[in-house]
């Protein structure tokens, strides 16, 4: 193999994941950014008001507007008022929304198992280690 920097293979199989996981959402009529904001959404112990959701996707808030609204016009997440803070809106993960998020999850595992085939099982195993390892560095 020629060499290449470790953080550009690791940024080529991250591409290639992505790009992966992206093939199996679109029938899903989801987008990866769509997918997130379901993750987190379900992830939470409850409703996230919109800034918050906001900050754990990474993202400015008016970057999160749309995807919240195609989310809602799905049936996936609604947006109520905060009842301790009436000026602030929560956003709910749906039934519908929740059940999305499962099958949402297992195409992205899906597209790892199709990517990391390559490797055996103890190889997998090391390489989720190491990427745990680095992982869980503080930032």
């Amino acid at each position: 193999m020629e060499d290449v920097e470790l953080s550009e293979l690791l940024h080529r199989v991250s591409r290639r994941l992505r790009y992966g996981y992206k093939q199996r959402l679109e029938p899903l009529g989801l987008n990866p950014g769509q997918a997130r904001a379901l993750r987190a959404l379900a992830e939470a112990d409850g409703p996230l008001r919109m800034v918050r959701l906001a900050e754990q996707l990474r993202i400015v808030p008016r970057s999160l507007t749309p995807v919240v609204d195609a989310l809602e016009e799905s049936g996936l997440v609604r947006r109520q008022t905060d009842p301790s803070n009436r000026r602030s809106t929560l956003v709910v993960l749906t039934p519908e929304g929740q059940a999305l998020h499962e099958r949402a999850r297992e195409a992205r595992r899906r597209a790892g198992q199709e990517l990391f085939a390559v490797l055996s099982d103890e190889e997998r195993a090391h390489l989720t280690h190491l990427l745990g390892t680095v992982d869980a560095q503080p930032s």
